[in-house]
């Protein structure tokens, strides 16, 4: 289902109140994403907007399926966008860095006349401190490689408008996401609504985890498995964060919402939730997704380290 940007926008803004101390929501011009925070390689989140669901947690736990390996210029054909700017949350190819880390796919992916421009990030374990080491994916590999799963909010990329979130002070429990995501789901249903774009903490901090660079060598089976094998730690603002919302999951097993961030001072991984509900601050910019793609679905599944 996809709402109009003025109707998204007013229901948005209900449901961001029950939740923030503040929250303005609107439909503006897309600021141009190549300029800071961001340096983007694609203008804008508009044109034949897409969301894609690769791959799965099943992959990851309880034991690695370490051959789930994915291309970021494939999922564009797959979805039907060649040459789409690619943005969202993912796991890394350990084929290619022989590690496990978190990916933070910002990817214009390749067309008939141009090469892919990877913009992407990895967060990993810092083998010398154990703390987070974010650097950026160019500056060391070529490719446009994933692993095991991501969410992938796709479009062409172009300048448009765009719904804008403010919100500020958190007074409810959900985080942004999930608050932005159980908004939709309670409004519209039983209708799937898809949304993905960019939002920046710009002030607080926020419980980050990154995954070990070595997988489980003993199943996790439960969550409590999973974040005691999770790396947890407080980053702070600000950070630039790639969601990927489904209001509800039609019956593809999808991550409903997914997402990572990074920094300009060293930090980044998967969002969980501001530490600092008094001050921190959201900035953010949405677009509804038109379509909906579901690749290799896992055919064994659970619902273990979905959060």
């Amino acid at each position: 289902h996809v709402p109009s940007l003025e109707e998204l926008a007013g229901v948005l803004q209900k449901g961001l109140k029950e939740n923030f101390a503040d929250a303005q929501v609107s439909v503006v011009d897309c600021p141009d994403l190549t300029q800071e925070p961001f340096n983007f390689p694609a203008k804008g989140i508009c044109g034949k907007p897409r969301i894609a669901d690769v791959g799965g947690v099943p992959y990851l736990i309880p034991i690695a399926k370490k051959e789930k390996v994915y291309d970021l210029n494939t999922v564009a054909k797959d979805i039907e966008l060649p040459g789409a700017f690619i943005l969202g949350a993912g796991a890394v190819s350990s084929r290619v860095l022989g590690i496990n880390a978190e990916l933070v796919p910002i990817v214009k992916t390749k067309s008939e006349k141009k090469p892919a421009v990877n913009g992407s990030y990895i967060a990993q374990i810092n083998p010398a401190d154990k703390g987070c080491l974010l650097e950026k994916y160019s500056s060391k590999y070529s490719d446009c490689e994933f692993g095991l799963l991501a969410n992938l909010y796709a479009s062409e990329g172009q300048p448009g408008k765009v719904i804008e979130v403010k919100a500020n002070g958190r007074t409810g429990e959900l985080n942004f996401v999930s608050c932005l995501r159980q908004t939709l789901e309670k409004h519209y249903g039983e209708k799937p609504v898809g949304m993905g774009g960019t939002f920046i903490i710009e002030k607080g901090k926020a419980k980050i985890h990154i995954m070990p660079p070595e997988f489980s060598a003993c199943p996790l089976n439960t969550d409590e498995d999973v974040n005691n094998w999770l790396k947890f730690f407080e980053m702070k603002a600000p950070l630039i964060c790639q969601p990927v919302i489904v209001s509800r999951d039609p019956g593809f097993d999808l991550r409903v919402e997914h997402t990572h961030c990074f920094s300009h001072h060293g930090e980044g991984g998967h969002y969980h939730q501001d530490t600092s509900p008094d001050s921190v601050r959201y900035l953010g910019y949405f677009q509804p997704a038109e379509l909906l793609f579901r690749i290799d679905r896992p055919q064994e599944t659970h619902l273990v380290g979905r959060d």
